[in-house]
């Protein structure tokens, strides 16, 4: 028969003190006596004494864990910032639990809900793509959890938000496909709705246009996963003008697009240029290893565990939400010609 755990009432029992003796002397209490301390931490030790977590928080209204929902874990960029969040987290004596929205907005609601039933102490967020209402997340906030969106945010809350420079980053890399020749560049684009998806396109118009290049709307297909990608290379390579480049909204993307280029025997970057953007590892493994944008997951995520400490630590009062902005790299390999 399994013993139950050892409680601060059975070292009383054992040592003919009460209990609140024993949470003194554990507490290093001045009116305790040093040889009741020596007592019940020789005693704590010999019982293996380990202090209730759920009492412990109930007392101090604090959980000491922080919530993490991600659209999905298998995405080399998200696992990177949780590597960036738990370094940070742990490093502040607090433990992460890790949601999975799988790209659904009726499991991200699940996921805040539960959040709240387990009282954590804050909540940091990257918002599903099908998500298009946010009071979920005004419910964190109205329970004075502090709330810091990542990567995919939304204007319509009022939160801290960590993004990278989503327009620069797509701007620098079609510009990079220009200045190496390439005049018919399509863009594998997210859904307009994210904020990442808008500002990405905006940056690869912005290109062609400050080149005085036309943009063309058949070579703009909303596309953002490796399996649509396949679909839509042969498509778009079946047109009478096809593509000599294809910028994709992120690097699973742009591996369905080599994989079709490779089957339609195209050269890559010959005859058709490829960039993705994340810099995951799936970039340094394509045949050709391929050139894309660095978004820099892990620090992101240290960034975003930090200022969420901070607002737990001095609470919410005159909030003020601050956004974080962090500079992406073009990171240059073989699936584009050199300038």
């Amino acid at each position: 028969m399994k013993s139950h755990p050892v409680t601060i009432k059975d070292i009383a029992r054992e040592l003919g003190i009460s209990p609140s003796t024993v949470s003194r002397a554990l507490k290093d209490h001045p009116d305790i006596s040093p040889q009741t301390k020596i007592q019940v931490r020789e005693l704590v030790e010999k019982l293996k004494y380990k202090p209730n977590a759920v009492a412990l928080s109930l007392r101090s209204r604090k959980t000491n864990i922080i919530g993490v929902i991600v659209p999905e874990m298998v995405h080399h960029f998200f696992s990177s910032v949780i590597s960036g969040i738990e370094e940070e987290s742990i490093k502040a004596g607090y433990n992460v639990m890790i949601f999975q929205s799988n790209e659904s907005y009726e499991r991200e609601v699940l996921n805040v809900q539960a959040l709240l039933a387990s009282r954590v102490d804050g909540v940091l967020v990257s918002i599903s793509k099908t998500t298009e209402k946010f009071s979920h997340f005004r419910e964190l906030m109205d329970n004075e959890i502090p709330l810091v969106l990542f990567d995919r945010v939304s204007d319509e809350l009022e939160t801290d938000k960590v993004i990278v420079d989503d327009f620069n980053g797509a701007f620098e890399a079609v510009e990079y496909l220009i200045k190496s020749g390439c005049r018919r560049i399509a863009h594998f684009a997210a859904p307009q709705h994210l904020k990442i998806g808008y500002l990405r396109q905006r940056g690869y118009i912005s290109a062609l246009e400050k080149n005085g290049i036309t943009v063309d709307d058949n070579l703009i297909v909303k596309c953002d996963t490796h399996n649509q990608a396949l679909e839509t290379t042969l498509k778009i390579m079946e047109l009478p003008n096809p593509p000599d480049a294809i910028f994709a909204v992120n690097d699973l993307t742009a591996t369905g697009a080599l994989k079709i280029l490779k089957r339609l025997n195209k050269r890559v970057p010959e005859d058709v240029s490829v960039v993705g953007f994340t810099d995951g590892l799936v970039s340094t493994v394509t045949d050709p290893p391929m050139t894309t944008v660095s978004q820099h997951g892990f620090e992101m995520g240290q960034i975003a565990a930090k200022i969420l400490l901070q607002r737990i630590e001095s609470g919410i009062e005159n909030f003020k939400p601050i956004t974080e902005i962090i500079k992406t790299d073009l990171v240059i390999r073989e699936s584009t010609r050199n300038h």
